[in-house]
This record gives C-alpha cells, structure tokens and sequence, in this order.
C-alpha cells in the first residue's frame, strides 16, 4: 500500500553569514588570522570562511572572485553579492565580529592611506614571506591540476 501522504517540502536554511571571508589556507599567517576570527565568531555563523586553496574552491559561488584574483589580495563577499577586497575586508569582519574599533583609526584620514600602502607592501610580498612559490607559478600548478584532474 502505498501512502497518500507527501513528505514536506525542504525547509530552506537561510545562512546566518553578514561576510564570506575569501583566505588562502596555505598561508600560515592566514590561518593564524582565520582561526582567532573563528574563535571570535564564536560559532553564531556571522562569518562564512572559504578557503581558496581548496581544490572544491568556486569563483561563482564567492562573488565571481577566480583564484588568482584573491591570491593576490584578500576579498570578501557580501550578502548581495558584491565584493570588498584589501584592508576594507579586515574593516568589516572586525566590525560584524564586534571588534570595530581594532580598525577604526584605518579609516582616519592620514592613518588609512599609509596602512593601506602597508597592506599593499604585504600583498605584494606574501607569498615569499611564507616561503611559498610565486604567484603565477602557484596558478601555473592549479591550472595543470584542474586539467589533469589530479592536485598535489
């Protein structure tokens, strides 16, 4: 026999996330810097954590960001859908974490700029610091490994 009735339709769940925080998982000081604002976050969800190293990492799903844009420079998306990248992303993840005020003076006239320039410094030199290949070589390698469908 079988029965009438239809099981219910699924429930969607709306993500509690208020910023998609985009972060290299093979940096050691981005994980270092992941893992405090996961403390901070505390579990409540406010910020979504997408790790770009990962091999299941998908531009469409963050904001149209490719890998190698944010190997370049930190981005974040936001609910709409549009993106912040550089120090304006450290801004408001503080800021949704409750921690504004650890970046409130960047946005001050003076200060600002020259921790932005800073910023830019680190971008630029990241991935020697951490001991790691250069960019493109890094993309050369993704780019082998999406076409052999093997990765490290």
């Amino acid at each position: 026999m079988v029965s009438q009735t239809q099981s219910p339709e699924p429930i969607e769940t709306q993500d509690t996330w208020q910023i998609k925080l985009l972060y290299d998982g093979e940096c050691p000081l981005c994980v270092r810097e992941v893992n405090f604002l996961r403390k901070r976050d505390a579990g409540r969800g406010l910020v979504a954590f997408v790790d770009i190293a990962s091999d299941r990492y998908n531009p469409q799903d963050n904001g149209g960001v490719d890998f190698e844009t944010a190997m370049g420079r930190i981005h974040a998306v936001l609910p709409d859908g549009s993106t912040v990248k550089n120090i304006e992303v450290f801004r408001q993840v503080y800021e949704v974490l409750g921690m504004g005020w650890v970046y409130a003076a960047t946005r001050w006239p003076i200060i600002g700029p020259v921790v932005d320039w800073l910023y830019e410094l680190w971008a630029d030199w990241r991935l020697a610091l951490t001991g790691r290949p250069d960019l493109a070589t890094i993309s050369k390698n993704r780019l082998e490994c999406d076409i052999e469908g093997r990765c490290r």
